[in-house]
């Protein structure tokens, strides 16, 4: 049963929602007055009236009912303040149940929603909150707010592979923040978009240069986007073949991040390093071992499917560096096992290893493999990839013609003997 105040809050709630004024709602079926005293929870509201209401706000009668996970925000109080998985759930059911709440709190549940996801690794369910939150962002008409949305949705697509759009999603909010005075932290956030989607596209001068006004940008912090900001300059020097300077920017976010600001980037960063550290000139094995004893550490506290996918990835290469070619085999099969829940970048560093493998037992299937992944890259847009898988290649051909020759050598040899 319906009962006062909470259909009358209810019902004014819907009109506003839908913009229109209590005389348009009455229309010829009901007082304007008698429609006041309902809104103010004076009057009970009888079935006829809750049907007729229903139909001019194209609704269920069912709707003016206060949904049994609660009020939206109810809902978005508790899950900003423990962030609690069935929080989460609760928050969810009750956005699908209340869509005439105004778009500012909206806006506020999707955001928590998508960064949850973000948290999980679920690039795709993350890219569906962020292309509603752009649509309420648009609604509500707060440049911040789409700012944020273009530069989140632009982080995402482009973990997703889809270059191009990543891309053009950064430089709209590139744009946007350019023409309006935004906050130090939007400022950031589109930055590290844009160079993220820059330096994938192959345009690293570019990506440079931004990642250098980011880092000054942030100067000072030790906060999470001072250590991704710092993460992201990294990314860049390394794939302009600065690998001391990226280590060193990786050093530096290590060393001044605390894991009481954010365990999962704090175990990151630790993934990243390692990284790092297994291709800078020369490797260093011990460094890539501490990155994984702590990112194991934290794990435990912090564990997701897909933070322990990525490490174990990280342990794939760690495997390959110490030429332990069996161990790196074993995990690769027990991650094909798997939905993987990486970006689309570390799923293709996962299918080089396995034909780095094939081409090391001798298959020449390893070579074709190679191949079809750099040109998929190319075809994608994703060139600082293709570029990568290119140089393998080239790199394992030149090896397996170098050990054909010595076998040749080793042939004549002993027939001359």
């Amino acid at each position: 049963m319906l009962r006062q105040p909470a259909f009358g809050q209810r019902l004014k709630k819907m009109r506003a929602a839908q913009g229109l004024s209590q005389t348009a709602l009455a229309g010829d079926g009901m007082s304007t007055g008698y429609l006041s005293r309902l809104e103010s929870g004076a009057r009970q509201p009888t079935d006829r009236a809750v049907a007729y209401l229903a139909e001019r706000l194209g609704v269920q009668p069912a709707d003016f009912e206060e949904p049994a996970s609660g009020s939206l925000a109810n809902a978005l109080s508790l899950a900003a303040s423990t962030g609690a998985d069935d929080a989460l759930v609760t928050l969810q059911e009750a956005l699908a149940a209340e869509g005439h709440e105004s778009p500012v709190l909206r806006w506020q549940a999707v955001w928590l929603l998508a960064e949850h996801c973000r948290r999980q690794v679920d690039f795709e369910a993350e890219r569906v909150h962020l292309e509603e939150l752009i649509r309420l962002g648009d609604q509500v008409g707060l440049v911040p707010l789409r700012v944020r949305g273009l530069s989140r949705l632009s982080r995402c697509v482009r973990a997703l592979g889809d270059i191009p759009y990543s891309l053009d999603l950064a430089m709209t909010a590139h744009q946007l923040s350019r023409e309006h005075t935004l906050g130090v932290d939007d400022q950031a956030g589109v930055l590290l978009a844009l160079l993220s989607a820059q330096s994938e596209a192959g345009r690293l001068t570019e990506a440079q240069a931004n990642a250098d006004e980011l880092i000054a940008l942030v100067e000072g912090r030790t906060d999470s986007l001072w250590a991704e900001s710092l993460w992201g300059a990294a990314a860049i020097r390394a794939r302009q073949g600065d690998d001391a300077g990226a280590a060193r920017l990786l050093q530096q976010a290590l060393d001044g991040f605390s894991s009481k600001e954010d365990l999962v980037l704090w175990l990151r960063l630790r993934i990243a390093a390692g990284r790092s550290f297994v291709v800078q000139t020369p490797p260093d094995a011990q460094a890539v071992q501490a990155c994984i004893t702590g990112a194991e550490q934290a794990l435990a506290f912090v564990g997701t499917d897909g933070l322990r996918q990525q490490l174990n990835s990280l342990k794939v290469e760690y495997a390959f560096l110490t030429s332990r070619y069996d161990d790196a085999g074993a995990l690769l099969d027990e991650l094909a096992q798997e939905q993987l829940r990486m970006s689309h970048r570390d799923q293709v560093r996962l299918d080089i290893f396995r034909n780095q493998l094939r081409i090391r037992s001798g298959d020449p299937s390893g070579v074709d493999g190679l191949r079809a992944l750099a040109e998929q890259a190319h075809a994608d847009a994703n060139l600082d990839l293709a570029a990568h898988i290119w140089r393998l290649l080239a790199k394992a051909l030149t090896e397996m013609q170098q050990g054909a020759a010595d076998a040749v050598q080793t042939t004549a040899a002993h027939g001359s003997s």
